[in-house]
């Protein structure tokens, strides 16, 4: 229960987020979905700061603009692997630092968990495997949200460089 409250409000964000494409119905397709939609977000905030400010740095302590999307890549790689696909994770170039390399490096990464999550149905979906040590055994679904969670909390503090530098996020844009 207590995943239970978090893990409503992801998916309530991210079905209020861009369009997502109707599913069956079913949880693999939910996640799938889900994931293909936090793809179009991330990739959106990721390129709306200008290249030359891919080494903004809202204090001096905390990681650059392009650091934050590297994070999430670096994140997203290592809780897949996690899930226990045949799919092989890519060739990340995990050092990127120029914005065309960053979001190249965000789009593969979610790529590979695309590629990763249509490997599994609902029933393996819903099965437990070992996850990283700080979430132990786990369903692959709640690994999967984990990471979309996680990507999700760097989104905001992305929204908050965007706006320290006069620019307003992609989704904030709509209705306007």
């Amino acid at each position: 229960m207590k995943c239970a409250v978090p893990v409503i409000a992801l998916v309530a964000f991210l079905l209020a987020g861009p369009a997502h494409s109707q599913t069956t119905g079913t949880l693999a397709a939910d996640v799938l979905a889900d994931w293909m939609g936090q793809k179009e977000q991330l990739m959106g905030i990721a390129d709306a700061m200008p290249a030359d400010k891919f080494d903004y740095k809202s204090t001096p302590a905390q990681r650059s603009y392009g650091e934050q999307i590297m994070h999430i890549v670096q994140v997203n790689s290592f809780l897949l692997r996690s899930l226990g696909a045949k799919t092989a994770p890519p060739e990340i170039n995990m050092k990127a630092m120029a914005k065309a390399d960053v979001l190249r490096a965000l789009e593969q990464s979610y790529d590979y968990g695309a590629a990763a999550l249509k490997e599994f149905g609902d029933a393996a979906m819903g099965q437990a495997v070992d996850g990283p040590p700080f979430l132990g055994r786990s369903t692959r679904a709640r690994i999967a949200y984990f990471a979309m969670s996680h990507a999700m909390d760097i989104y905001g503090q992305m929204a908050v460089y965007l706006r320290l530098n006069d620019i307003v996020p992609p989704a904030s844009r709509r209705g306007v």
